[in-house]
């Protein structure tokens, strides 16, 4: 994002934001007996919201580069009204930071509360070479447009320090680890677009993997509570053989920690050709069936790489903890009543 900027044109009518307001649907929530939407559709909604900002502001394709710290703060009941409001933040040469918050309300009192917020960074993208194209230059002018902007650019150190740290890690089966690993081919219903596989849809496929690997070690029902660090390196096309390894890495007091990694490739070239397209961190509690949390089950590092990546999660936390970021949005929200 540094250097010179070719600026294009911003027409009068562009607009910096977006709000999607739908139903909470039954078929949103993943297994039975959950208090609400799994953290996955929550993420594919968030993806939807985002780009169709990233989309409106750029006026071309637009795909996923980055996704960072989503704090799913309560669950969203199956019947709610939710909106997703999503803002550009700032812009660079070719890239928008979006900041979204999701909020719900019971459409019997119409008072919407948030329920998770975060960033989201996409890069857009020249349609006929597939190259990236510059966007218009976003400058803020409110009070609380320019304190987005600075609460985006207190993000620029953290996710490049994340991004070194997680990029340091190999995985391998040298590990004793619960894992789960899904396997399937990418399906037309889930283009985009761009004729590539939607980044929720992605996330939606990480949340699950990570759910399987926590609930199976667990024993009791999981949701996610944080996800961040997740990073998209390459385009997943349909028809790919994709392979979701989620893998437990750490467990505190209440907190079982995952890293998941999305590989893709042609299933003609075997598994040993799928290549890293998104790698993520998430963290789960273990609920009993009223949502509340219950201790976790305790995993013990064994062999080297264990250990490593053991204290690997625990210096992705360090560094959050060190670079304290600007809030994305300012807290307590007052809640509002749908008219």
């Amino acid at each position: 994002m540094s250097g010179s900027k070719s600026e294009a044109p911003v027409p009068t009518e562009k607009s910096p934001s977006i709000t999607l307001r739908f139903m909470a649907a039954p078929t949103d929530v993943l297994h039975a007996g959950a208090q609400g939407v799994n953290g996955g559709r929550v993420l594919e909604w968030i993806d939807k919201a985002a780009y169709a900002c990233a989309a409106q502001w750029s006026s071309t394709y637009c795909v996923t580069a980055y996704v960072g710290h989503i704090h799913f703060t309560r669950p969203i009941p199956s019947g709610h009204i939710v909106e997703v409001r999503s803002r550009v933040a700032m812009t660079g040469r070719s890239s928008m930071h979006i900041v979204n918050e999701v909020l719900s309300a019971d459409p019997r009192q119409g008072i919407f509360t948030r329920a998770c917020d975060c960033l989201v960074i996409f890069v857009a993208k020249d349609t006929e070479t597939g190259k990236p194209t510059p966007v218009p230059t976003f400058v803020p002018s409110t009070d609380e447009e320019r304190r987005v902007e600075q609460a985006a650019l207190s993000r620029i150190d953290l996710r490049k320090a994340i991004e070194a740290e997680m990029g340091e890690q190999t995985y391998t089966d040298d590990s004793t680890a619960p894992r789960v690993v899904h396997r399937f081919l990418a399906k037309p219903t889930d283009v985009n677009w761009g004729g590539n596989v939607h980044g929720g849809t992605a996330m939606e496929w990480i949340d699950e993997a990570g759910m399987a690997c926590t609930m199976e070690w667990s024993g009791e029902r999981t949701v996610a509570v944080y996800a961040g660090g997740i990073r998209f390196y390459h385009p997943i096309h349909i028809g790919d053989l994709i392979e979701v390894e989620a893998r437990l890495t750490r467990t505190d007091n209440r907190s079982l920690h995952t890293s998941i990694h999305v590989r893709s490739g042609d299933p003609r070239g075997g598994r040993e050709n799928l290549k890293d397209a998104i790698h993520a961190t998430v963290t789960y509690l273990a609920t009993d069936i009223d949502g509340t949390p219950l201790p976790a089950r305790q995993f013990t590092p064994v062999t080297a790489e264990d250990r490593r990546l053991w204290e690997h999660t625990q210096a992705l936390k360090d560094l959050r903890g060190q670079y304290e970021p600007v809030p994305l949005v300012e807290m307590p929200k007052a809640t509002q009543r749908v008219d």
